[in-house]
């Protein structure tokens, strides 16, 4: 793999992971939320990731030299289908009849053990890509000499 396929891939790692440290954040942002723009309350997100090659006259060439760099996309961001949790708070203004309250499916413990996952994944990422340019950097003055 070359240092451009490399750093292509890094790359895409950043993005991806930048994308989930926001949605985590997001779910963090609204851990109290009661009501979405759906009416209910706020439900829990999260990303999916896919390796996808890279398309065109680079995914082309990479496979005519017996190479299959890919890169990683985000897929989707969907809600996780979790239950609502519910409360029992009969003076809070969205409690139904019978006092209860549903709260949004999250919990802040895992938000914050996948945040630290997604930011050390993404200093990974960077340090890779660092790496890479430094390594290139280094075969030009090589070849230059």
């Amino acid at each position: 793999m070359d240092f451009d396929s490399a750093m292509r891939i890094s790359s895409s790692g950043l993005k991806a992971n930048r994308t989930w440290i926001n949605v985590l954040s997001s779910n963090l942002a609204n851990i109290n939320t009661t009501k979405s723009a759906d009416g209910g309350p706020y439900a829990r997100k999260t990303v999916t990731y896919e390796a996808t090659p890279y398309g065109g006259f680079e995914g082309e060439l990479n496979a005519a030299m017996g190479e299959s760099a890919e890169k990683v996309e985000v897929t989707d961001i969907v809600a996780d289908g979790r239950e609502f949790k519910e409360v029992y708070d009969p003076g809070h203004p969205d409690a139904d009849a019978k006092g209860m309250v549903k709260l949004p499916n999250i919990n802040p413990v895992e938000e914050m053990a996948n945040l630290v996952n997604a930011s050390r994944s993404y200093e990974a990422n960077l340090a890779a890509l660092q790496t890479a340019k430094q390594l290139s950097i280094k075969a030009i003055e090589i070849g230059a000499k």
